[in-house]
C-alpha cells in the first residue's frame, strides 16, 4: 500500500502561510510564533516528519512543498 511522507524544517519556516493554504489537513500556522506546524508529526534533530496512507492528499502537499519561498518541505510517495 502506498504512504506519504511529509518532512518540514520548521525553525527555517518564515511564516507565509502558503503550506496551510494549500494542505490545510496537514498544516496549521502557531499562534504562538507565526511558524508553520506540520499536524501530528515527530522531531527528530531539527526535522518533523509524519507519513500518511492519505494518498489522495499527494496533489495538495506537493503544491505546498513547491510554493514554500524557503523549500523546507519536502514530499515522497512511497510506493510500497
Amino acid at each position: 500500500m502506498p504512504s506519504i511522507t511529509i518532512t518540514l524544517q520548521r525553525e527555517k519556516c518564515i511564516g507565509c502561510n502558503y503550506c496551510a493554504d494549500h494542505a490545510a489537513e496537514f498544516f496549521r500556522m502557531s499562534k504562538k510564533d507565526g511558524k508553520s506546524n506540520l499536524l501530528h508529526s515527530e522531531e527528530k534533530r531539527g526535522f518533523h516528519t509524519v507519513r500518511t496512507s492519505r494518498t489522495e492528499a499527494l496533489e495538495g502537499l506537493e503544491s505546498a512543498a513547491r510554493s514554500c519561498p524557503v523549500k523546507i518541505i519536502k514530499v515522497s510517495l512511497n510506493k510500497r
